[in-house]
């Protein structure tokens, strides 16, 4: 069992290697447009970008640089199976331009560039961000009329290409199924608002930027599992360091990834190579384990009437009885393409046992439950 992933180097508004309807999922973070670090790359891909800035037309800015990112998002457009989804991790801006401090609204503006060109808008995400910062007001401190709020949130925009995603092969519908995820994970990661995630540390060493804008390796791995099935094709236009890339290792998915600034592929490659087979996997240990104690708690005040043969262990729903997980073995390659292998089959620690037996599929109430870690 095995899945490939691609590094393409260059812009995004031409991935000119990836297929026309042959990407299940999107997931990425672009640059945000009027956030100050990134202004020279918006500069380098249309120099009147900087001229509108160096003249004070924030306006004018603002709009030349969501014009690329259209780009982007069209070729979005032409990649995405019917009924694929992207999910797009953006902040909105504040800044200051000839003494005038506004909010610049990233999201709305990709939200209707989606929408005028046929993609449907699921309900959106909030990713509330962490800050410990003591002195966190701008503005005017504590005088009224001219504090300004804080932003302390990003949004994970969802959109749909067209209607619902059809799986008309018993083998895609099957494939579906295997993919599913806890029932007590839907509630958490369906949730519209996310406020237990950590950022990440910015700093890098490449020298065409200072940071690296990375978004939470967790953010990229909840949505492939919750929008895309194993084997499926994960695209990042904006790969950066290689967090999408990752992510869709640790899921058993295929990845492509685009990234403009040659100086990241080194990065990339190393992000990849020497990440740890083993801490990869314990992703997937951290949820069952999870699973095993939601269950125990579950079990001594309510019925569990389903089962999970491969699993070996009691679930909520039927939706969750062919739920597998696949373990990584290795990943290998070089700078543009990687390979990583998957174990078929579940290890012994994934089980659960009521003394020396199995579970019946039906768990009566109250039942004690050994786990086994």
């Amino acid at each position: 069992m095995k899945t490939k992933h691609n590094i393409y180097t260059g812009a995004a508004q031409q991935m000119s290697k990836v297929a026309d309807n042959s990407v299940e999922l999107v997931v990425t973070s672009p640059p945000y447009p009027m956030i100050e670090m990134w202004d020279e790359i918006f500069g380098a891909q249309n120099p009147d970008t900087l001229v509108a800035l160096q003249e004070n037309r924030a306006d004018v800015a603002f709009e030349l640089m969501h014009a690329e990112l259209d780009r982007v998002w069209d070729e979005v457009a032409r990649v995405l199976v019917p009924g694929g989804i992207a999910c797009i991790n953006i902040g909105d801006a504040t800044r200051t331009i000839n003494g005038n401090f506004a909010l610049y609204s990233n999201h709305s503006r990709i939200i209707s560039h989606f929408i005028s060109h046929g993609f449907v808008n699921l309900p959106n995400i909030i990713w509330r961000k962490q800050t410990n910062a003591p002195n966190k007001f701008m503005g005017s401190g504590m005088l009224p009329a001219g504090a300004y709020v804080t932003l302390e949130h990003e949004w994970i925009l969802i959109f749909r290409k067209g209607g619902k995603r059809e799986f008309k092969t018993s083998e895609d519908k099957q494939r579906r199924r295997e993919s599913s995820f806890f029932w007590e994970e839907r509630n958490v990661w369906f949730s519209d608002l996310w406020d237990n995630i950590k950022g990440t540390k910015q700093k890098i060493s490449a020298d065409s930027r200072d940071r690296s804008a990375a978004y939470p390796l967790e953010i990229p791995y909840r949505l492939i599992n919750m929008y895309s099935l194993q084997g499926d094709t994960v695209l990042d236009p904006f790969l950066g360091t290689g967090t999408t890339t990752l992510a869709a290792i640790m899921s058993n998915r295929n990845s492509i990834g685009y990234e403009i600034d040659d100086k990241f592929i080194e990065i990339i490659a190393d992000n990849i190579l020497s990440s740890s087979v083993a801490e990869m996997n314990d992703v997937i240990d951290r949820r069952i384990t999870a699973h095993k104690r939601f269950v125990s708690e579950r079990m001594q005040s309510k019925e569990i009437k389903h089962y999970n043969e491969y699993l070996d262990m009691p679930v909520m729903t039927s939706q969750e009885t062919d739920m597998r997980f696949v373990y990584l073995s290795s990943i290998s390659g070089d700078k543009h393409n990687f390979t990583a292998e998957y174990a078929a089959t579940a290890p012994a620690c994934m089980k659960i046992k009521i003394g020396n037996r199995k579970q019946p599929a039906s768990v009566p109430a109250g039942t004690q439950i050994a786990l086994t870690f």
